[in-house]
């Protein structure tokens, strides 16, 4: 009998995404001691017990800073996110972010709010002490105006697109854009060859990158000076990109105009020119249901047939199952004779290989393999006696 999956949710979970699993396959709780799969919004994995029955990881959402990603792939467990699943959301947010701080909103309700309270307005007092007042909040329009995009996925494309029909420059960088994601950029967007002339030709900047060593503090009190004076630099990205000491030393200066964050800080939160939002990014509810979708539908497609997709930690592997054929998924280190190995241990064991795929990433490759004959229980153990095979499982589905 096929196995039933038992999943661990460790958040709450739109109920359109949930209901997409076939209950007589899958178990749905948050007390279990040995699930299969987990899948999460925000917890925090990093002080998790792994234990030995879990097979995959899934992460209703782009960002996996709260999973221990490298030490789960050295287990041979693959850990899924939802990239563009909340896309439009954060776009939205980014242009929202444009206009708050190019027209000073932020502030003019802020102090509108406080004076009528505060002095206990009404009437014809009320307009001529708000008009009175109003020229402190004169800001500038966005058209002709140069917004600098780091990133170009999902994200960073729908940005500079939006952007760019607002009438105003774009510019984008992206050392590894992919070729759909290039397909989807708006021919008007330039792209630039270095973060260094992104900094030095914009007005706005936006940060879309994921939060790694080699971002850490991208936003730079170096490359601040460089950029036009009363500039505008918005992260809907991650905290850590931005150096907010540098920010906040430039804020004073006069050198930016503002920063726009979705990532309090105790300092940054009450700085006047600041605006920083409560980590809004993805909280739509469509934005939700996208990403529980896509998570759970790569979840499945995993536990019923092998196939990875959107996998930050393994490459991806899919393929379509040959009929009357028996499924192995092996996990294994990216060096010489893997692929020999395996096969070596197939044929001695009398087994046809009617479809084979393996790719590799980084330090580890992932095997599907579809075979005709009996797998007897004694094959797994063969396959994991090989040095480098991390995991292996027969995938009934």
């Amino acid at each position: 009998m096929p196995e039933t999956f038992r999943i661990q949710t460790l958040n709450a979970i739109s109920p359109l995404g949930l209901n997409r699993l076939d209950r007589e396959r899958f178990d749905l709780g948050t007390e279990f001691t040995d699930p299969r799969a987990i899948l999460l919004r925000s917890a925090d994995l990093h002080s998790y017990d792994v234990p030995h029955s879990l097979y995959a990881v899934a992460r209703a959402g782009a960002g996996t800073n709260n999973i221990p990603v490298e030490k789960l792939a050295s287990l041979g467990i693959p850990v899924f996110n939802t990239p563009g699943a909340n896309a439009n959301a954060v776009k939205e947010l980014v242009i929202a972010g444009l206009l708050l701080a190019a027209r000073n909103l932020y502030h003019a309700a802020d102090y509108t709010k406080d004076l009528v309270a505060e002095q206990q307005l009404s009437g014809k007092d009320l307009d001529k002490q708000v008009e009175a007042g109003k020229k402190q909040f004169a800001g500038f329009e966005l058209p002709g105006r140069t917004l600098g995009v780091i990133g170009l996925g999902a994200i960073g494309v729908l940005v500079a697109n939006a952007a760019q029909a607002m009438g105003m420059k774009v510019l984008g960088y992206d050392p590894a854009i992919t070729i759909e994601r290039a397909w989807q950029l708006s021919p008007s967007v330039e792209q630039v060859t270095s973060v260094e002339e992104l900094f030095a030709r914009s007005d706005f900047i936006t940060l879309h990158v994921p939060l790694i060593e080699a971002t850490q503090g991208l936003v730079s009190a170096e490359r601040i000076a460089s950029m036009p004076a009363g500039s505008v630099v918005l992260n809907f990205a991650r905290g850590g990109v931005v150096d907010e000491e540098a920010v906040l030393a430039a804020l004073d200066s006069g050198q930016l105009h503002a920063y726009v964050n979705d990532f309090p800080t105790e300092v940054g939160a009450v700085h006047p020119k600041v605006i920083t939002l409560p980590h809004l990014g993805a909280s739509t509810s469509e934005a939700e249901d996208n990403c529980a979708v896509m998570a759970v539908d790569q979840l499945s497609d995993f536990l019923l047939h092998g196939n990875i997709r959107n996998s930050v930690n393994f490459p991806e592997v899919a393929m379509a199952r040959s009929p009357n054929t028996t499924r192995l998924g092996i996990f294994n280190e990216n060096k010489p004779n893997m692929i020999g190995q395996i096969t070596t241990v197939l044929a001695e064991a009398g087994l046809n290989v009617t479809e084979f795929t393996n790719k590799a990433r980084g330090d580890y490759a992932y095997t599907l393999v579809d075979v005709e004959g009996e797998v007897a229980d004694e094959l797994k153990e063969q396959i994991l006696a090989i040095d480098g095979v991390i995991r292996a499982r027969k995938i009934e589905g």
